[in-house]
């Protein structure tokens, strides 16, 4: 195909084509070449080791902060933004740019979620009826003190008889209650209000301050070990459980964990409170792959999970002990569903979002996939960069290009004469195969990538230098137009492969070793390069056998 000036042709239009296609089919509503934060604009993010009670000493924080740096870096890359620049500050802190962010507060709860997953099992409400008459006595000391005992409005108690409300309240629950089975197999309760406690009488009860959390703290009969707590009575209750006393008096094994959803219960909205095993039986460590997705059957966002071989035998083992009882999924210390197991379950399995949009479960699943911190990260600085020093990068830089652009073409032509104007002709080729590369490959144009692009353009013309002047030599040897050409391209070879090789070499190891605009640079000059020796050893020498071809016999080669 070489061979023929035929077939040359075809390989520049099929590469032109490539490029072609490359600027100009691309998803809709993205750029062909993407931007850096210098050309954008975007957010800048400094974050450092949350450590309100101060354990973690200078040591543990530099190690945590090297470990959370490389699985920031997976989460964002993930993310999908584009150059992103993850970077240690001194020991303590961590900076994060992120070029042509949109949705801030999506990004920065990616960039903290803490990501720490746990398969709990759920024990047995009765058990924690008698838990809560003890936490009841001894919330009770202190409610005085902390102004709880504000007027319920009537609403606010509406909920399902529950033993515990028997304990303190009496037998009063219908017998036409009914229980089934939702779409994750833990149990749901038809309510019936109209035997519950009144409102007058759970607000009498927490005047006289006799019960401070069981009036607050309601078994709709939701399944094993869950219960119900009216939202405007969470705060109250998330006090009165962080009393030390009250703290202690759980049994050592056991604790009480929050749902991640509110929940409805006729017109009212609950908060799930869930009582658990204290330690997990299996955690993320033993997670292999979460895939985002939904359930065809019930149209539920779910993310999908996979687990080592190790983790899947502990799950086979744990799940064929406890069919029928309640397995807790808990991210970041919330339960997002706790299904009844069925039956054994082996590597596989799913956590249930409900009708959460398919987004948070795309970024659940790249958290669960990047991994927990090794300790959480805090946002302490967030500055909203602006495209300011880029728009003004971009005009130097299209100033400083065209400028050195046109003189060197300018030149060319002046001193090559038509030799020049093909060379020029296989610039323009060059500079749209480097465009098209970086739409190609994805990669990011920042104010460096700019310099890499004019330090390319350099090496092209350069190539070119040095084919022309080896022709000359050859002319002023004796060698006929076509001889000299074959002759000059041949012997000036080696030199452009030398010089674009070592190139080539340090833009990779700049790749490799750089961050951010330096692997702009490296991207940008790496293609170049390549770009450059395409177009300087096949474009420019099949245009001037084009142009042999043409030539009459016996005229003199313009050069």
């Amino acid at each position: 195909m070489f061979s023929t000036l035929r077939g040359r042709f075809l390989v520049i239009l099929g590469a032109v084509a490539l490029a072609l296609g490359a600027l100009f089919v691309h998803p809709e509503g993205e750029p062909a070449i993407k931007l850096g934060l210098d050309l954008q604009g975007g957010m800048q993010l400094a974050l450092e080791i949350s450590d309100p009670e101060g354990t973690m000493d200078p040591a543990l924080k530099r190690e945590a902060i090297d470990q959370n740096m490389f699985i920031l870096r997976n989460r964002i890359d993930e993310f999908g933004v584009t150059e992103p620049i993850v970077q240690k500050s001194g020991d303590t802190r961590i900076i994060v740019e992120l070029a042509g962010v949109t949705d801030e507060d999506r990004a920065k709860a990616v960039i903290e979620r803490a990501a720490y997953l746990e398969w709990k099992l759920v024990r047995p409400t009765a058990e924690f009826a008698t838990v809560l008459q003890r936490l009841d006595r001894i919330a009770a000391q202190h409610v005085d003190t902390m102004n709880l005992a504000a007027e319920p409005e009537a609403g606010d108690v509406a909920g399902a008889q529950s033993d515990l409300q028997r304990t303190f309240f009496g037998d009063t629950a219908a017998a036409g209650d009914t229980i089934a089975a939702d779409s994750t197999g833990a149990d749901t309760t038809a309510v019936d209000t109209a035997t519950a406690p009144s409102a007058q009488e759970l607000a009498a009860a927490r005047a006289a301050n006799r019960t401070p959390l069981s009036t607050r703290i309601l078994d709709g009969a939701q399944g094993q070990g869950e219960f119900l707590v009216p939202v405007d009575e969470v705060d109250a209750v998330r006090r009165l459980l962080a009393i030390p006393e009250v703290r202690a008096a759980l049994p050592r094994d056991a604790e009480l964990r929050w749902g991640a959803d509110v929940v409805a219960s006729g017109t009212e909205l609950y908060q799930p409170l869930y009582f658990l095993d204290r330690e997990p039986f299996l955690t993320g460590e033993n997670l292999v792959e979460a895939i985002p997705g939904r359930d065809a059957q019930f149209n539920q966002t779910i993310v999908s999970f996979t687990l080592d071989r190790r983790g899947g035998a502990i799950f086979d083992r744990e799940t064929s002990q406890h069919i029928g009882d309640r397995i807790a999924i808990v991210l970041d210390s919330l339960v997002h569903s706790a299904p009844v197991v069925e039956g054994r379950i082996g590597r596989n399995g799913q956590i249930t979002l409900n009708q959460a949009p398919l987004e948070e479960a795309q970024d659940l699943a790249l958290v669960l996939n990047a991994g927990a911190f090794k300790a959480p990260l805090e946002i302490v600085e967030q500055r909203s960069v602006g495209p300011s020093l880029g728009a003004e990068a971009v005009q130097q830089g299209k100033i400083a290009g065209i400028i050195g652009v046109v003189l060197v073409l300018l030149i060319m032509v002046a001193y090559y004469r038509m030799a020049g104007v093909l060379a020029v002709a296989a610039l323009v080729l060059f500079v749209l195969f480097v465009l098209g590369g970086l739409a190609g490959f994805g990669a990011t144009l920042s104010a460096p990538g700019i310099a890499g692009l004019i330090l390319s353009i350099g090496m092209a013309v350069d190539a070119n230098v040095l084919i022309f002047e080896r022709i000359r030599e050859e002319l002023a040897g004796g060698r006929t137009p076509r001889a000299a050409t074959d002759l000059g391209f041949q012997h000036a070879m080696s030199a452009i492969v030398d010089s674009n090789l070592t190139t080539l070499i340090t833009a990779l190891i700049l790749f490799q070793v750089g961050t951010g605009p330096v692997r702009g640079f490296a991207v940008t000059l790496s293609i170049g390069v390549i770009a450059s020796f395409f177009s300087a050893v096949f474009v420019t020498r099949t245009f001037f056998l084009f142009y042999l071809d043409r030539k009459r016999t016996g005229e003199a080669l313009s050069i």
